[in-house]
């Protein structure tokens, strides 16, 4: 967001820019909403669910808050590709699809439905290899076991100036998360802090850091997606 002024306006909270994933849900939400007000005119017992029903309505519009982000100048910052709290970090190889038996740092970050949903590339790369899992269980996504087991895409991303710099990021649908919505196509180049999708209620993303770099953040550590550092690019 190079050269943009940030807005500090009450209204930029309250109504922020929405993901254009989250115009259907919002729409049908405000739409069941207005049924319900109608339908009190006639039912007066309905008029104690209208304002909850366009408070709801709300809340759906604002899981798909999608806020501009302002990454720091350091171009050898690997970025937090998700909002949320760092749930685990460990050593483990790249998901089975992307093969490779080179142990990586793995950082797990949870995301609550308070958090913004949409992803961020955490560096520019190529999109090398894109799969989604679509066949998969419903666990808690901070569990370790819902990395192989729950929905989940991952992503190779192949980055540095040569591309010689490889990386992976999972998307994983959690307990309430019902749907990964990839914004990005295999053989696509982003650039840092762009958006590549987003997971609709809840769920969890892990990064396997490049082979010998190691993770600058913590445990339990709050990170902003397309902001926060997770390491550095060796």
């Amino acid at each position: 967001m190079d050269g943009q002024k940030p807005d500090f306006s009450n209204k930029a909270y309250l109504f922020p820019y929405i993901n254009r994933e989250g115009l259907r849900f919002g729409s049908i939400a405000l739409f069941v909403a207005f049924v319900v007000a109608a339908l009190a005119y006639w039912h007066p017992f309905l008029s104690w669910f209208v304002i909850p029903a366009f408070l709801l309505a709300w809340g759906v519009f604002l899981f798909f808050r999608d806020p501009d982000r302002y990454p720091p100048d350091d171009e050898k910052a690997i970025l937090s590709p998700a909002d949320g709290r760092v749930c685990m970090i460990e050593k483990c190889t790249f998901p089975d699809s992307l093969s490779g038996e080179t142990l990586h740092w793995r950082v797990s970050i949870f995301m609550s439905v308070f958090n913004v949903h949409v992803n961020r590339m955490p560096t520019a790369g190529k999109i090398a290899k894109l799969e989604y899992i679509a066949a998969g269980k419903f666990f808690n996504a901070s569990l370790d076991k819902a990395s192989k087991e729950n929905e989940r895409c991952n992503y190779l991303v192949e980055a540095g100036p040569d591309g010689s710099v490889k990386y992976a990021v999972t998307q994983i649908a959690g307990l309430v998360a019902r749907r990964i919505v990839p914004q990005v196509s295999e053989g696509e180049t982003k650039a840092r802090a762009e958006r590549f999708g987003l997971i609709r209620f809840g769920s969890r993303l892990d990064v396997y850091l490049p082979e010998g770099v190691e993770p600058h953040v913590k445990v339990g550590q709050i990170m902003v997606a397309g902001e926060t550092v997770l390491a550095k690019m060796p």
